[in-house]
């Protein structure tokens, strides 16, 4: 169905909400009529805006051709028991044209390009998965400023990072555990660590209480001699 026969369809339903809320006698009857009636409304305005669109890509291709692509950037991603789920904050893109959305689903990876939106193509694509993901049971879903890619999981692990190099990264940043070295060891690595990583505040924090403590050592060994 075309946009022009969906536009035509939404708009007898609508004519048909008119006669029904002229008909109604009871309150609660009239509100819900009322509250499709505007449901009805803004699903017309938005494919009249998509027919409008069309419109100007059929008279000049070249015009409203997208002329560049940009990565997205702007996600955010949780998990259910059996799901994935990346949000992709797309400002409008529920309302151009559901197949200009692409989303390609591989066992260790997915990708995304949604095209002609603003103007721009944008493109993101995620590769190496934390876990194998099942390609015919992912899907996406099409939301008010948002494009929701839902990853459907082969097993029900839970994830605690998106992909294998971010599960690496977060493996090298943990504290390696000696077991022959002294205590004090691990506290100086750390201490080391912390120093490297800090801003300037925490470095003369940490260059302060060092200062002290070999102050006290010192004080310590002289008491010792005496």
């Amino acid at each position: 169905m075309d946009l022009t026969e969906q536009i035509n369809q939404l708009e007898a339903d609508l004519a048909e909400l008119g006669s029904l809320l002229e008909t109604a006698e009871r309150s609660r009857v009239k509100e819900v009529l009322r509250l499709e009636q505007k449901k009805v409304e803004k699903e017309i305005a938005v494919k009249r805006k998509q027919k409008e669109q069309q419109v100007k890509r059929e008279a000049d291709p070249a015009a409203s051709k997208a002329t560049y692509t940009v990565k997205i950037t702007n996600y955010a991603w949780d998990q259910s028991e059996k799901f994935v789920k990346i949000y992709l904050t797309l400002k409008d893109v529920h309302k151009i044209p559901s197949e200009n959305v692409e989303v390609t689903f591989k066992e260790g990876s997915f990708s995304v390009l949604v095209k002609d939106l603003d103007g721009k193509n944008h493109q993101m694509t995620l590769l190496n998965l934390l876990f194998p993901i099942d390609v015919e049971e992912s899907c996406k879903k099409i939301k008010t400023d948002m494009l929701l890619v839902m990853c459907k999981k082969q097993t029900l692990k839970k994830w605690e990072c998106l992909t294998k190099l971010e599960k690496q990264s977060k493996e090298k940043d943990k504290p390696t555990v000696d077991e022959n070295a002294e205590p004090s060891d691990g506290l100086i690595n750390m201490l080391k660590k912390i120093y490297s990583d800090g801003d300037d505040d925490m470095k003369r924090t940490i260059n302060k209480v060092w200062t002290e403590s070999q102050e006290k050592k010192l004080k310590g060994e002289d008491m010792m001699d005496l």
